[in-house]
């Protein structure tokens, strides 16, 4: 089944994805740093913040059978790592896909995803970031479309990240690239 014909449809999370969504983030965060890559480190999020970020309407799940498969956070204000922006937007922190459907094209999906939402909200440009150290991630978002705009210092012992953006407008183009 190709992920262009059926596009994901993600729903947002309920109380019961927490335990789900922090189980994934920590599957990730090992298997990050078992690769040798300064990003998120094992541990760091407490289940509690997710919890926090579910009630708040900001985390999307994927489920397919009663299996979570991915999840993502959909802001449309990220002062902590863009700062005020004049051009409305739509944030994505947290993409997450569980490593068992990992390359087929899943990230890039719910990318468009998140911007086809975005686009119907009047966002203009689908932003997001990733630990500047990363080359990997970075050929990633660039074969997605994505372009560098800057880099952000995050100070207190956590990595510098690299801001990314590509327009809305833009919405298939991952999962096209993805085929």
């Amino acid at each position: 089944m190709s992920l262009s014909a059926h596009p994901p449809h993600p729903v947002l999370a309920t109380a019961e994805d927490v335990a789900g969504i922090w189980r994934l983030r920590r599957q990730l965060e090992d298997w990050i740093f078992a690769q040798g890559i300064d990003q998120w480190r094992p541990g760091e999020v407490p289940e509690a913040v997710i919890e926090s970020q579910v009630r708040e309407g900001q985390w999307h799940v994927l489920r397919e059978g009663g299996v979570l498969k991915a999840a993502l956070r959909v802001l449309y204000e990220d002062l902590d790592f863009w700062g005020a922006v004049e051009e409305p937007s739509v944030f994505v922190h947290g993409l997450m896909v569980d490593r068992a459907f990992a390359g087929a094209g899943l990230g890039a999906s719910l990318l468009d995803w998140a911007a086809a939402e975005g686009c119907r909200e009047g966002a203009e440009w689908l932003r997001l970031d990733s630990a500047a150290g990363n080359p990997r991630l970075s050929k990633y978002y660039v074969g997605l479309g994505f372009m560098s705009v800057g880099t952000q210092e995050l100070g207190g012992g956590l990595f510098d990240v690299t801001l990314w953006q590509r327009s809305v407008s833009g919405a298939v183009r991952g999962s096209q690239t993805a085929r």
